[in-house]
């Protein structure tokens, strides 16, 4: 379980907080996502369940303890995150970039390589065709299976995502959002999912938290969000998404 307190951080002295007394609980085994626009603190609020980023008040816990209380190595060996930018490593294989963490851990060449290749197949890259590949061989959706697979690699308990898919075309991030599904169906991750896509975050979530200007707005299953929104924001928000949603739906 990953818990936040009253969480506020700002990035200097006397300027807004980008993130302002953030109280939310993800539960194990369900995808969460940070719904808000540019600038709304939702990266900022993985980087502090993550460590990467300390509060300036408030507490983060991980498992029931403190993050600024725990071995940050330990910490992160058991959070994933998968960047909006990717950043696999370009002169290395496929097959070494997913396995980079167990590397690092020093996992025995052998259970690396399995790994790696159990993972590949996992998000739809057969490792006999891609584990020998360079990044610059692969297309944007296809890096960033390898980029799900490599934040995968080690087990993690859980898994966060910081606009994973923002950069795909519509077809390739439809298809990933399934993959992602189906994923965590099978091996039963907790996710923090952040987007600023308002249809995303629908097809995704167990649960959705809008975040505006630092502040947590609402949280709430998709059918409380829409049908029973607590702010004008959110109100506001989803308005024209359910006016679409209702179009296609006479539609059909």
């Amino acid at each position: 379980m990953i818990q936040l307190d009253e969480v506020s951080k700002s990035f200097a002295v006397g300027s807004p907080k980008v993130v302002d007394r953030v109280s939310l609980t993800v539960e194990e085994g369900e995808l969460l996502v940070l719904l808000g626009s540019s600038g709304s603190g939702k990266t900022t609020l993985l980087r502090l369940i993550n460590h990467l980023l300390e509060p300036d008040s408030g507490r983060v816990l991980v498992d029931g303890k403190e993050v600024r209380c725990q071995d940050p190595v330990l910490l992160r060996r058991r959070i994933g995150y998968v960047f909006q930018g990717i950043g696999l490593f370009s002169h290395l294989s496929v097959e070494d970039n997913v396995a980079m963490v167990p590397q690092l851990l020093g996992w025995p060449r052998a259970r690396r390589r399995e790994r790696a290749r159990e993972l590949l197949e996992l998000v739809g890259l057969p490792p006999d065709d891609y584990a020998c590949r360079l990044p610059m061989q692969l297309s944007g959706g296809q890096q960033q299976r390898v980029g799900v697979a490599r934040a995968l690699a080690a087990d993690p308990k859980y898994l966060l995502m910081d606009e994973p898919f923002g950069a795909l075309d519509a077809v390739t991030r439809d298809a990933l959002q399934r993959e992602l599904l189906d994923i965590k169906e099978k091996l039963s991750k907790t996710v923090v999912f952040v987007t600023h896509d308002i249809f995303e975050a629908l097809t995704l979530a167990d649960r959705i938290a809008v975040v505006h200007q630092g502040r947590l707005q609402q949280i709430g299953t998709r059918h409380e969000i829409v049908g029973m929104p607590k702010t004008d924001f959110v109100r506001e928000l989803f308005a024209r998404p359910a006016e679409q949603i209702d179009s296609y739906r006479s539609l059909q």
